[in-house]
């Protein structure tokens, strides 16, 4: 990092020094002109002038010895409860009294001298003054600063509140970007005009000057911008839109002029700005408090309008929110072209995975393959995540490599949390053991319909007291109706085994995230999809504000009572479908209830093994090896 700005003289120690003797000033004026009260002694009586001989040590007498000596107090000196004072044959005292006009009155009728100190104390002067002084400087500092004129601060202002950018040449290549390659494909332009721009002019052609990436975090914005600079071999200028919004009005309007003239000095160049939503949100009329954000973003689009083709200059912009940018950031000219970086698909996520896998020490065994299957919706940061989880946990559980069983332990815990010693009881255990049954028997007897299962467990994680995980072969970007109706047995299968096997009374709340699963489905599929033909091909979208429900759109009321009646009747169906297979299949259920609750954990091909009766391909293949192993070693 360091300040893309001018370095100007630091003006700081002069602003300190000048407070400093400020400060003084009023503490030694104050001081000097403090109120002091004295009363003299009364006229009727006399005191001697003769020298004493006073005590290098105060005595201390109590309140009620200074009353009963007030014959013998010479003078005396009050500061609001404390007294101190001479006594008439030298001797000093202090002593802690009690405010008494009458007490005061009669001390000085007596011949003592009294003085009242009602100055203030160091303590109180500071605190009186010091608020003031520094408002008194802040404001100055700030009318001196702003004498520039139009625009907008000062060198010296701008030096003391620095944008931090990342400046040099990457050496970050499209080879370290994996599972995007329709992106990287799209963005070769960009490199190959930074690289041989006369190939272009030579045709008319104009490059974009500026290309916005969008995404949801963690999908590689910022490491393909990188790629850019660092395959083109150019300068990278990488800042964060927050770094130009802050209190002193007018500063962010200085940064931009400040970046873009670095940028025009160091072209051909790569601009990147990350999470630009910060200042490029859409104006508003309404917007009296963001006038300061609303300048920055109009310098913004002047600069990014202003500078020639010519010059080099690309700039990359990054949000995961570009519904939320203005428009006139976006049109032709500026942002001109955007890029979508949707979460990698199993290809990318496999191709994700071989890449960072070279960083770790991974076991031979293992299945990258199988890992990218199970790992639908993760971004590729998720995906460093979780190869880093998982070498943690090797390293814990004291393997000499990363094996598959880390991995899927650093999968549970991304997706479902750590486990949880949580004290069950064992009628709660063995519920939760028939249910998970249910799930894993009816998705096995749907095996043609539904993902294949992973694997099917009753150890607590997170909320869940038990999940079956099951792994698609290959993304799927639609269902049938009969892999929805499929899903749908398969979702609600855990409370039809709790019915059959505990009785209709002994249902549990376990079955919550099932349901809601299954009623969402059913929703999207009938409202949205289109695949009910009692509702049609009309779209019934559920509109969702502020996390509220609201009614459904495009839709009367009696519409939507009939999608609520014919959601009811798909999950109603999708529960029968799922009673009368565990019901034909009650004693196989049971024994693959009772195998889960006995290990805990069962993997796909155990569950099928239970099922069939039959060992899986893959299962026989690993006995054979072992078998194999076994007789090669008694032979030697």
């Amino acid at each position: 990092m360091r300040n893309i700005f001018k370095k100007t003289k630091d003006t700081s120690n002069w602003f300190l020094g000048l407070f400093i003797a400020l400060f003084l000033v009023v503490l030694v004026r104050v001081i000097i002109g403090q109120n002091n009260t004295v009363i003299t002694p009364n006229a009727n009586n006399t005191t001697t002038n003769a020298p004493v001989i006073i005590s290098n040590k105060p005595v201390v007498l109590t309140f009620s010895d200074v009353l009963r000596r007030a014959e013998d107090i010479k003078s005396i000196n009050i500061r609001e409860n404390d007294a101190t004072g001479v006594l008439k044959d030298g001797t000093k005292f202090q002593a802690t009294i009690s405010y008494d006009p009458e007490f005061l009155t009669n001390l000085s009728n007596k011949g003592a001298s009294v003085s009242i100190d009602s100055s203030k104390g160091t303590l109180e002067i500071i605190a009186t003054w010091f608020p003031i002084l520094l408002t008194i400087l802040f404001i100055y500092w700030i009318f001196r600063g702003m004498r520039g004129g139009a625009g907008g601060l000062n060198k010296a202002l701008l030096a003391q509140n620095p944008t931090k950018v990342t400046t040099g040449k990457p050496k970050t290549t499209f080879a370290d970007v994996a599972g995007i390659d329709a992106e990287k494909q799209e963005l070769m332009e960009i490199v190959e005009f930074l690289k041989n721009k006369d190939k272009f002019k030579a045709l008319g052609a104009r490059v974009p000057r500026g290309v916005l990436l969008s995404g949801e975090p963690g999908t590689g914005k910022t490491l393909l911008a990188r790629a850019i600079a660092g395959e083109a071999n150019v300068p990278f200028f990488a800042t964060s839109g927050s770094d130009f919004s802050g209190i002193i009005v007018g500063l962010g309007v200085a940064k931009i002029k400040e970046m873009f003239e670095m940028a025009k000095r160091n072209a051909p160049c790569i601009l990147f700005i990350d999470e630009i939503d910060a200042i490029g949100q859409k104006r508003s009329s309404h917007s009296f408090n963001d006038q300061d954000r609303e300048q920055t973003l109009n310098q913004l689009l002047i600069e990014m309008d202003g500078f020639a083709n010519e010059t080099g200059i690309i700039v990359i912009g990054a949000t995961n929110r570009p519904d939320m940018l203005d428009t006139a950031l976006l049109r032709p000219g500026r942002f001109d072209r955007q890029v979508q970086i949707e979460l990698p698909d199993l290809a990318g996520r496999d191709a994700i995975l071989q890449l960072h896998a070279k960083k770790f020490k991974i076991s031979p065994d293992v299945e990258l393959k199988d890992v990218a299957r199970g790992t639908t919706g993760f971004s590729g940061a998720d995906l460093e995540n979780l190869l880093n989880e998982g070498a943690l946990h090797a390293v814990r559980a004291g393997h000499k490599a990363v094996e598959q069983s880390d991995l899927d332990e650093a999968r549970d815990k991304i997706m479902m949390g750590p486990k949880k010693n949580r004290k069950m009881r064992e009628q709660d255990i063995k519920l939760t053991a028939y249910h998970e049954a249910g799930h894993a028997f009816v998705g096995v007897m749907y095996k043609d319909l539904v993902d294949p299962i992973h694997k099917a467990t009753i150890v607590p994680r997170g909320h869940a007291l038990g999940m079956v995980q099951h792994l698609p072969i290959d993304d799927k970007v639609s269902m049938t109706l009969a892999e929805v109706r499929a899903n749908l047995a398969v979702s609600l299968a855990g409370r039809a085994a709790e019915e059959i096997f505990f009785g209709p009374d002994k249902i549990t709340t376990g079955a919550e995230a099932d349901i809601d699963h299954a009623t969402r489905l059913a929703r999207y599929s009938i409202t949205t999809a289109g695949l009910s033909p009692k509702i049609g091909l009309a779209a019934i979208k559920q509109v969702s504000t502020f996390g509220t429900r609201s009614p459904l759109e495009s839709a009367s009321q009696q519409t939507a009572q009939m999608v609520d009646d014919e959601i009811r009747t798909w999950l109603d169906n999708a529960h029968k479908d799922a009673v009368k297979i565990i019901t034909k299949n009650k004693k196989t259920m049971e024994k693959l209830a009772k195998e889960l609750l006995a290990r805990e954990t069962l993997t796909g091909d155990e569950i099928k093994e239970i099922v069939f009766g039959k060992k899986s391909a893959k299962v026989t293949e690993t006995a054979k090896r072992a078998k194999n192993g076994n007789k090669k070693s008694k032979k030697s």
